[in-house]
């Protein structure tokens, strides 16, 4: 039987060192251009129609978007309106680019939820008599009290990078930037959690004309030191535009498809994850409602100081409203008699979800970029 290697407990119990990298991507990304459209349209749905049920999905490549998936709503959605206008506040409107929010094509492939799954989500008609999980599967959250926000410090400074960045080119600070961007922490961490941001990598798309050392004077003397705040060093390492030139960027460049940054979502590697992605998806969709529980109930075992670490497990089976199994590890920081007793004081059947966290709400497009998590003002943050 296989173990699972956890470095952190390992430095704990050694006093050893190691470093561990997390990554971000920009909202330019084209993975997470298919992302914000498809919250985009969920958000619309859910504004006009709280029950609306949800799952969209979203291909970019060139100047096309294809959107797809399964809708059952009473709102009436003008979907091409929705994909320019987040198309546009992203940032795709120079005109030597062929992703354009002006130009784009958009098809859309989108039919209804397949009567078999509504009728096991829908209280009334689900075996359980409760509202049943909208699919089968596991989903995890993970808390650690090494940072303020409860988050993995390479994860979070990762998207604070691209998150700077990103405001930086929206404020004109450099005229050059484009929106596609990646960025890249390493932290080295011993028994008592970081020490030290060791190596930044910041990829970023560019106009033709910028040289080199232009863009990376402005990285490495404005944005790394903004961003990285407190845990700046001048002595670290620092990559930019690794490969010499960024100019080619976005769908123009790069096929993108929804949920395919699943990790940049959630905790950057840190904590596991169960595979299902955010984007697109009501919370009926335990993929999302689930794994922001299990990130709210981990939050509540460190903050109530039952460990230092904590991560939760729930599973699912499709139309039922009870969990199959919840499960809850400490790491050997706390008490995990403690903390599973308390972890089993809340209710995760979805409908209960939905009605503590106050998910039938138009919040998810707030969601999309710089990690799920973290961040202020989502009601599992609370």
């Amino acid at each position: 039987m296989s173990t699972l290697i956890d470095p952190a407990r390992i430095a704990e119990e050694t006093g050893l060192t190691y470093t561990f990298s997390s990554e971000s991507v920009s909202e330019g990304h084209p993975d997470k251009v298919c992302d914000t459209i498809a919250d985009s349209i969920l958000d619309a749905y859910l504004a006009q129609d709280p029950n609306a049920r949800v799952a969209c999905e979203v291909l970019v490549k060139a100047n096309h978007v294809v959107l797809a998936g399964e809708i059952t709503s009473t709102a009436l959605v003008d979907h091409e309106a929705q994909v320019r206008e987040a198309v546009r506040a992203i940032g795709y409107t120079d005109a030597d680019q062929l992703f354009h929010a002006d130009t784009l094509e958009i098809r859309s492939l989108l039919s209804e939820q397949a009567p078999e799954i509504a009728q096991g989500v829908n209280a009334v008609t689900s075996q359980s008599g409760d509202q049943g999980a909208g699919d089968q599967g596991i989903m995890f959250g993970y808390a650690t009290d090494e940072t303020p926000e409860l988050m993995p410090l390479p994860i979070l400074l990762a998207h604070r990078l691209s998150h700077t960045l990103a405001g930086l080119r929206k404020a004109g600070a450099a005229p050059w930037l484009r929106p596609d961007a990646k960025t890249q922490v390493s932290v080295l961490y011993g028994a008592d959690g970081p020490q030290a941001v060791t190596d930044v990598l910041v990829s970023t798309q560019h106009s033709a004309e910028v040289a080199q050392e232009e863009i990376r004077h402005f990285i490495a003397q404005t944005l790394v030191p903004r961003a990285l705040a407190g845990w700046y060093r001048d002595d670290l390492r620092l990559m930019v535009n690794p490969t010499g030139s960024f100019v080619q960027g976005g769908p123009s460049a790069d096929a993108g498809v929804t949920g395919r940054k699943i990790i940049v979502d959630s905790y950057g590697g840190m904590g596991r994850h169960g595979g299902g992605a955010f984007s697109g998806k009501d919370p009926s969709k335990v993929d999302r409602s689930g794994a922001y529980f299990c990130r709210y109930v981990a939050r509540q075992v460190v903050k109530e100081g039952l460990a230092r670490r904590a991560e939760v497990q729930v599973a699912y089976a499709i139309g039922m409203a009870e969990p199959v199994s919840v499960k809850v590890d400490t790491f050997g920081t706390g008490d995990p008699a403690r903390a599973a007793a308390f972890v089993r004081t809340f209710d995760f059947r979805p409908r209960a979800v939905i009605e503590r966290l106050d998910l039938l709400r138009p919040i998810y497009r707030g969601t999309t970029n710089y990690g799920h998590f973290g961040k202020p003002g989502l009601p599992w943050e609370a």
